[in-house]
């Protein structure tokens, strides 16, 4: 996966990113879960979980605790289960500044509360799902867009509903309704070659869409502050901002 899980599943990429040892306190939390996780503890994991959880597009995001436990099995694999186990706190755990506690070089994050916020993971139930949901999406959708490899994300403003899918070879395609269609109507306005860049190392990330000379930017914000909106929509004609709009991201 180009993006780990993510972007929603949202992922965050920590190949440059040093990390710091973990301190005490933090290891007793980590310990704690890690234990839960090795005996299969559901719902004790459940509680640790900061929801939702995001899961790769299409798969729906993990809402509350219940519909966690309910999942658990299409998350923690065995493969999973076995690098968390195993996994020493004071050594397979790492403190990465403000972004958290990430286990080995990524696989999972927890805040500095004990709360796991991303696991950027995908056992072979989510990937056979993904497929399975990707499928039975393209047939719900206008013709002239029903081709792509995979659904990147969906973004609604006060105006606009925004799909972004990835056409492979890191080829995206725009494609733009007022907010009142349904995208099985055909898009007012469709773009290709679109690029994808990552801003940093807490997971935020854009696209870019270029069509004369208009410029269209979606933003997704995985690391923000309490007042960040999810995804914001900018629009610029010969470098000049025509628009800028806050976005959500919509849920599957």
């Amino acid at each position: 996966m180009k993006k780990v899980l993510y972007i929603l599943f949202i992922g965050i990429s920590i190949q440059n990113v040093s990390g710091q040892d973990l301190k005490p306190e933090y290891q007793k939390f980590v310990k704690s879960f890690v234990d839960n996780v090795k005996n299969d503890r559901k719902e004790a994991v459940a509680a640790a979980i900061k929801y939702p959880l995001r899961r790769e597009n299409p798969i729906p995001s993990i809402k509350n605790k219940a519909e966690f436990v309910k999942r658990y099995t299409e998350i923690f694999d065995a493969k999973l289960k076995a690098e968390i186990s195993k996994s020493d706190p004071a050594k397979d755990w790492s403190e990465v500044g403000w972004r958290g506690i990430m286990l080995n070089q990524g696989t999972m994050w927890m805040d500095t509360d004990g709360k796991v916020f991303s696991i950027n993971y995908q056992s072979k139930v989510e990937s056979d799902l993904k497929n399975k949901l990707i499928a039975s999406e393209k047939n719900k959708l206008h013709p002239s867009i029903a081709k792509f490899k995979a659904p990147e994300v969906i973004l609604e403003t006060s105006k606009f509903r925004v799909r972004i899918d990835d056409l492979g070879n890191d080829n995206y395609r725009y494609a733009s309704w007022s907010i009142k269609q349904s995208m099985s109507e055909k898009p007012d306005l469709i773009i290709t070659n679109g690029k994808w860049f990552r801003d940093g190392t807490g997971g935020n990330n854009h696209y870019d869409f270029k069509k004369g000379n208009f410029l269209y930017q979606c933003y997704i914000t995985v690391l923000g502050t309490k007042d960040s909106a999810p995804a914001n929509l900018t629009i610029y004609q010969n470098g000049k901002e025509i628009l800028n709009q806050d976005a959500k991201i919509v849920p599957r």
